[in-house]
């Protein structure tokens, strides 16, 4: 199955779907001929790779036809391996966060409990499984995308990006973690982890490695990363949004998980900057390690400062103006018609979104 002119992003998510699945079955097959009692593990990793939209497989093939390449089975392939960086990602963030849901079912190291119902110390034993589940998915991206069937000259061109990826993700992931319970949250250091811990591996590094590997020249890959950059940015911003405002039921997440996590996110951070001394009170009571208020509640209370001081709207027009810079990026670029179109598609799909 091709990718026609016309970009039908339910026709490559199911192509992409089906290289994932098929992927992680075998390998899952793999570590339960191990041993019978490896099954809840295997299980996990086919779990964390079941749902998802797709964008980072998406925007790493779009970046291979803006470099004028045609449609190819093993770039679906290599494009696939970016779903399977993003399942690792999930996976350890998840269990990094104590996070209880992720797309409507229990987390990894949740779902892992019964497995080790017997051990003496069953919670940290079922994080520990979690924790391996995941370093085995990012083993598992880097063997799916040098075995796509690209050639090892092209393959070549995205390996220094590839190792970058995996850098700036856990500098972001480590950069949230030590600035989570800030007693003054920070727009600017909230920016900082939004860009490393997710706007550059959603949008920026996928295009830029679809790119390089159809042989982008410096111009494209500039112009991807002043596309991919903003996007990605927009992204994890409506992400920001959609984990305290969104419908739970579509989000598939806990809306109380960023406020119990005090996770130093922008919209908090907004908040915050935006706050007179009074709601600033209110958000450190909140917000204390030593609030005794059960979680849903602590997020209504939190909304309600948020609601007050307009914080979601300044969210909103960051947002906005992330997407119109991106766009504006796209439109220098002068692509052929169809990237050209399924790039301007992508920006608003993953920036006005519901789940």
């Amino acid at each position: 199955m091709t990718v026609p002119e016309g970009w039908e992003p339910g026709a490559f998510k199911a192509r992409v779907d089906q290289v994932i699945h098929r992927f992680a079955a075998e390998e899952a097959g793999q570590l339960s001929a191990i041993d019978r009692s490896l099954g809840p593990v295997a299980d996990a990793v086919e779990t964390a790779v079941a749902d998802g939209k797709r964008l980072r497989a998406a925007f790493c093939y779009w970046g291979w036809r803006a470099a004028g390449q045609p449609d190819n089975d093993a770039l679906v392939r290599a494009a696939a391996s970016m779903e399977l960086v993003h399942a690792a990602a999930v996976v350890h963030d998840d269990l990094i966060d104590d996070s209880p849901l992720r797309h409507g079912r229990p987390t990894a190291h949740l779902a892992l409990r019964e497995a080790v119902r017997n051990h003496p110390e069953p919670a940290p034993a079922a994080r520990s499984l979690a924790m391996l589940a995941g370093d085995l998915l990012m083993s598992m991206a880097g063997q799916l995308f040098v075995t796509s069937g690209l050639p090892a000259a092209y393959l070549g061109r995205a390996r220094p990006l590839w190792a970058a990826l995996a850098r700036e993700l856990i500098a972001g992931e480590c950069l949230e973690i030590l600035h989570t319970g800030a007693a003054a949250p920070d727009t600017a250091i909230s920016l900082k982890v939004v860009r490393y811990k997710t706007a550059k591996y959603t949008v920026e590094q996928p295009l830029l490695i679809g790119a390089l590997l159809g042989g982008a020249g410096e111009r494209l890959r500039a112009g991807c990363s002043a596309y991919g950059l903003p996007l990605g940015e927009a992204f994890q911003l409506r992400d920001d949004l959609l984990g305290l405002f969104g419908d739970p039921a579509l989000t598939g997440k806990d809306g109380s998980d960023d406020v119990r996590g005090h996770r130093p996110t922008a919209l908090l951070a907004e908040t915050w900057r935006l706050a007179g001394e009074e709601d600033r009170a209110r958000l450190r009571t909140l917000l204390a390690p030593d609030n005794e208020t059960c979680a849903a509640d602590t997020a209504d209370a939190v909304r309600d400062v948020m609601r007050r001081v307009k914080a979601p709207d300044r969210i909103e027009a960051m947002i906005t103006a992330r997407v119109e810079e991106s766009l504006r990026a796209l439109d220098e670029l002068d692509l052929p018609g169809p990237a050209a179109t399924a790039l301007t598609g992508l920006a608003h799909s993953a920036a006005v979104r519901r789940s």
